[in-house]
């Protein structure tokens, strides 16, 4: 296993040799008989010269990019393919040395990510070279589908469809846009017929293909009568994912005749960026068919450094894992790969917004004309490639570029500065802006994130701070500081990244890794962690509020390490998106109207400490059970100013509910409640953040038996008609290693089989923090994990992801508690 502990050093010398690709195959049909044959490839990594029967038939440069070669007049009966690789290391290396008039930050990777330099002269998947958070494996080989294409006169190669409201009209229309190659030296006459049975909607339009490759684009207006009562497209959590069968048949008066069945989905996305009344700056949030949404989400990373393993299995784990935790929306990142299609397909199907970059990433670019003319054939193949899909709501330029310029993070010289932004302005905006919005106008495009958005492109597209509160969107990483002292936290209009790392479970590392790295300290600690200093930053962090373990066991203090180092993840990405979802109605010196929350990073790409709440593998870390509770549509959020408790009702429901308050406190000595209070006919407003309750904390706890901060712990939900209800939500009044009354509790569970899940039903004789279920590496999620327990009894259900038996949960189960670390 290339993960396997040290391997990703070991296996260096794979990424600096050059490897080649061959195989003799038989042609399954009579050349004689086709006017056109093409090998095509749909995904080349990355550089490579390509032949068949000795005959080279071009070269590729473009991880992104789709290549179609003619091999009409070389292809025999059995034919000989190659495809001569090079090193991407090496190439790397070499195009950097021939940009001889000035140098391209930044060279190298950090020491730390042991990783390959020049990553930004090579169109491949940028992590691939090394990330703070992945190994380096620059893999070589033929990453997508290849296959040969026969045809006769002409041949569809792109279809794609993009649904419109015309508001003047009051109706629905799609754009519906074919790309051919037509064969014949003469235009071929036809028709294409579009029918969508369950809108009545069918038309039929008169077409002419021109001679060699080119596209029609054609309207297609829905029924009138249908068009009030089309099902639109919805976010989860917010609708139904409705699509609507249409096929398109294209009968031309020569060649075959080409079905397509497809999916039309309608919605619209608008990002909205508008003055707000007692704020400095622009608003900057989403509106789907005319609703804002508040954006509730994560980072997407490649699943895996090598592509083929990423199966269709392996996404649906994934993406499902995200709807579970009351999720709307995914940023896929610009320093890993366009996903593949089945990624978009499960987005669409179960409502997950996708925030799309464009694969740029914390560096800067070459613009010379090489560069640029496969950069615009990348974009232009993406776009075709994605844009049917609803779920893509916004084409991003990069990653981060904007700031690298703007706040200098590569040293640049001021007198040299200029260059650098003319290649800014070249790449982002006179070459992938220009080609987005010539090809898909159905969605917005932003050129960097962060950005100011509008601000930004007024500044000459290069804003003096990218990170401004009052603009755009921002990410923020402050390790240093206290995680659950909100103060610190910009009240952003966007959040789009923010994180704190953790170590994934025992077992996860345990399968890559042998007895002697099982501790914090080891070798292997360290060779797995690719962020300066993030293990001692997670032990400082940890600090500030718990105990860190002493047990003479190495192995115990390993685990205890590594729940320690999940429950501070978890409790400080709470602490953080709680203020970002509190933020979103209210403006405090003229901060707020927080629209997003996207926390870095959702996956992971191996088995190592990093920013993720899904370990490989896809198996819970404690912060995704937070986020299921953080991200609930209806949440009461708690909080201290100058020594007065604040609760918060947060709803993205579509009405208003009157709701009641319920507050219980407990002493940490005790399973019996100190006191409790009760509020009702609270209004919590549909999609917006209200005060429900306002108290100086003294006061508060005064009247509350013997409770003092260090005491007692605030536990509080909200409840409403019909079974609705809140998550219970917590509020710590002290750093828990200051808690007094905490005792050793005798935590126990019994395992039974429900249908096809699997119920656990806890005991424990006295209060317990953060108690954490690990069933080792049988796949599948607890409804809830990380709990504080405050009641005698809890039931947990489990769902698993395969086969497994109770006698197999009961082997494997650990219990852990706050007070289990010692």
């Amino acid at each position: 296993d290339p993960y396997y502990r040290f391997n990703d050093v070991m296996y260096r010398w794979i990424s600096l040799d050059n490897w080649t690709y061959s195989r003799t195959f038989k042609t399954p049909f009579d050349v004689r008989e086709w006017q056109k044959v093409n090998l095509v490839f749909e995904g080349v990594d990355t550089v490579a010269q390509i032949l068949i029967n000795n005959i080279t038939l071009g070269r590729t440069d473009n991880m992104f990019n789709r290549y179609s070669f003619d091999i009409t007049s070389m292809i025999k009966e059995v034919n000989f393919v190659e495809v001569r690789f090079l090193s991407a290391v090496s190439y790397a290396a070499e195009q950097s040395r021939c940009h001889r008039a000035y140098s391209i930050p930044p060279a190298c990777p950090p020491p730390v990510q042991k990783g390959e330099c020049h990553a930004n002269f090579i169109r491949k998947e940028q992590c691939s070279f090394s990330w703070d958070w992945g190994p380096s494996f620059p893999t070589q080989g033929i990453w997508k589908d290849v296959r040969i294409e026969a045809y006769n006169h002409y041949h569809l190669i792109y279809f794609s469809l993009t649904s419109f409201f015309v508001k003047s009209a009051q109706q629905w229309s799609l754009e519906i846009e074919s790309v051919f190659d037509v064969v014949s030296s003469k235009p071929i006459a036809g028709t294409v017929t579009v029918n969508i049975p369950r809108l009545q909607t069918q038309q039929t339009f008169s077409v002419n293909l021109q001679p060699g490759e080119g596209s029609i684009v054609l309207l297609v207006n829905i029924n009138k009568v249908r068009s009030s009562t089309v099902e639109t497209w919805w976010p989860n959590g917010h609708g139904k994912q409705i699509g609507y069968n249409m096929t398109t048949t294209f009968i031309m008066e020569a060649g075959h005749q080409i079905e397509k069945f497809s999916k039309a989905y309608f919605r619209t996305v608008e990002l909205v960026q508008e003055p707000i009344p007692g704020s400095p700056g622009l608003s900057f949030y989403f509106r789907i068919n005319g609703r804002p949404i508040f954006i509730k989400g994560s980072n997407w990373i490649p699943a895996d450094s090598f592509q083929d393993r990423v199966t269709a299995d392996t996404l649906r784990l994934l993406l499902k894992s995200v709807a579970d935790a009351n999720m709307n929306a995914l940023r896929v990142w610009g320093g890993g790969v366009y996903e593949q299609d089945e990624f978009y397909d499960i987005c669409d199907e179960i409502g997950i917004m996708i925030w799309q970059d464009f694969m740029f990433a914390c560096a800067l670019y070459p613009t010379d004309q090489n560069y640029l003319e496969s950069v615009r054939a990348e974009v232009s193949h993406q776009v075709q490639r994605l844009k049917s899909h609803p779920s893509i709501i916004l084409w991003s330029g990069n990653n981060e570029n904007e700031a690298a310029i703007a706040k200098n993070w590569f040293s640049i010289p001021y007198a040299d500065k200029e260059v650098y932004i003319k290649d800014y302005v070249m790449l982002y905006v006179k070459n992938i802006q220009e080609i987005v919005l010539t090809e898909d106008k159905s969605r917005p495009f932003i050129t960097s994130s962060p950005t100011n958005g509008l601000e930004s492109v007024k500044e000459g597209w290069l804003s003096q701070n990218p990170y401004d509160t009052h603009y755009g969107d921002t990410h923020f990483y402050d390790y240093s500081s206290d995680c659950w002292n909100w103060t610190v936290y910009p009240k952003t209009r966007f959040a789009s990244e923010y994180g704190f790392q953790s170590w994934p479970s025992f077992s996860t590392i345990e399968k890559v890794s042998s007895n002697e790295d099982w501790s914090y300290t080891s070798n292997f600690s360290l060779h797995r962690q690719h962020h300066e200093n993030g293990n001692d930053q997670m032990l400082q962090q940890i600090a500030y509020h718990f105990k860190l373990p002493q047990s003479t066991d190495p192995i115990k203090k390993f685990k205890d390490m590594i729940y320690l180092t999940q429950v501070m993840q978890a409790q400080c990405i709470k602490t953080e998106t709680e203020f970002y979802r509190f933020s979103q109605s209210e403006i405090i010196e003229g901060e707020g109207h927080t629209m997003g929350s996207l926390y870095w990073q959702l996956n992971d790409i191996w088995q190592a400490p990093s920013w993720a709440s899904l370990e490989y593998g896809g198996k819970w870390k404690l912060l995704h059970y937070f986020a299921r509770n953080f991200f609930a549509p209806l949440l009461p959020v708690a909080y201290e100013d100058k020594g007065v408790l604040y609760i918060y009702g947060v709803s993205d429901l579509h009405v208003d509910h009157k709701l009641t308050l319920k507050v219980v406190v407990y002493a940490w000595s005790s399973l019996e409640s100190a006191c409790t209070l009760v509020k009702d006919g609270v209004v919590v407003t549909a999609q917006s953040t209200v005060p429900i309750y306002k108290k100086p904390i003294n006061d508060f706890l005064e009247g509350c038996g013997n409770c003092t901060r260090k005491r007692c712990v605030i536990t509080f939900r909200l409840v409403g008609e019909g079974g609705l209800q809140s998550p219970t939500n917590h509020h710590f009044l002290s750093s828990l290693k200051d808690a007094v009354g905490l005792e050793k509790t005798q935590l126990t569970a019994s395992v039974s089989q429900r249908d096809d899940v699997y119920v656990f039903v806890l005991q424990t004789t006295a209060i317990a923090p953060f108690v954490s279920l690990d069933v080792g590496s049988i796949k599948g999620r607890f409804s809830d994990n990380g709990f504080l327990m405050t009641e005698k009894k809890k039931v947990v259900v489990f769902y698993p992801w395969e086969p497994t038996s109770v006698e197999e949960l009961e082997k494997s189960l650990t219990l852990t508690s706050l007070v289990d670390v010692v």
